[in-house]
């Protein structure tokens, strides 16, 4: 950390006295890497203001996510789903952060039964009845980042498939409730992998979550097949996503090769995957986007 007086301004852009705003936790963070402990940088801890305007950016995601849950169903195509996605984010003065990124031709990812994730939404596609889905969500507003995804079911999609939809959702409720002020981002990893191969299902190693809310990806990477005590501190400002991708059967994926983007389970089992915004603080996790 680099050194700053007492008196001085606090780094965080509070206003504050340093002595008064984020001495202690410097302090901590010290203390922590002195013991050969992963902690975060000062650029990876929100501030107040920063928090503030990425809020403004969750509510929008939300409320796209929240029309989609309304109006999906039988017999539209995805690209009726990017289509809904672009409009709301457009006319709410935002930019959907997936269109363009890294070449990605569309504003919406939406995974279908088999695709883990990064489906490409298409005229092509039309939804069935027993279908489950992912539909993805990311947004930029003035330039602050938000990501959530919710998986939905398309009529009746049979015990197997609703079971593991519900479950991979619970993988995120367990992993969410170890997500606490300085402990480690291992501790939500062994709960989110425990709670899936308690159920006989496996979670995805290759591809996980991700810090997020001045980028669309930021540091750390965030896996979901951690040991608990192990993994970078999860230090208060701390925002990452909670997004374990939960197999059927085999946790060994492939990526299309005709398109570039799309993950598919190896064995074609069904895959389901819900993902949160979340916020670390001393008070316990704030969810920002859902």
């Amino acid at each position: 950390m680099n050194q700053i007086g007492r008196n001085d301004a606090c780094w965080c852009g509070s206003g504050r006295k340093y002595k008064k705003c984020h001495e202690n936790f410097d302090h901590k963070l010290n203390l922590l890497h002195s013991q050969g402990l992963l902690v975060p940088s000062h650029k990876l801890i929100k501030t107040e203001a920063q928090i503030a305007e990425i809020r403004k950016s969750a509510e929008i995601n939300v409320k796209i996510l929240d029309y989609v849950a309304e109006h999906i169903k039988e017999g539209i195509s995805t690209a009726e789903i990017d289509k809904w996605v672009y409009d709301i984010t457009t006319k709410e003065g935002a930019i959907p952060a997936p269109l363009g990124y890294e070449g990605f031709p569309k504003s919406v990812c939406t995974s279908i039964n088999n695709q883990v994730c990064h489906g490409i939404p298409s005229e092509d596609i039309i939804l069935e009845e027993g279908d489950i889905i992912n539909v993805d969500v990311s947004t930029i507003l003035n330039g602050y980042y938000s990501d959530s995804s919710r998986m939905f079911c398309i009529g009746d999609v049979g015990e197997e498939k609703a079971r593991l939809v519900r479950v991979a959702k619970e993988c995120v409720e367990k992993g969410l409730e170890q997500v606490k002020a300085w402990g480690f981002l291992g501790d939500m990893s062994q709960a989110v992998h425990e709670h899936a191969v308690k159920n006989g299902y496996s979670v995805v190693r290759e591809i996980g979550g991700h810090g997020v809310g001045l980028e669309f990806h930021e540091d750390p990477w965030v896996g979901y097949i951690g040991a608990a005590g192990t993994g970078m501190v999860m230090a208060p400002g701390l925002m990452f996503t909670i997004e374990p991708m939960v197999n059927m059967g085999t946790d060994e994926i492939f990526v299309d090769e005709r398109d570039g983007w799309t993950i598919y389970t190896e064995d074609d089992m069904p895959s389901a995957q819900w993902e949160i915004m979340v916020l670390v603080t001393e008070n316990g996790p704030e969810v920002i986007a859902w």
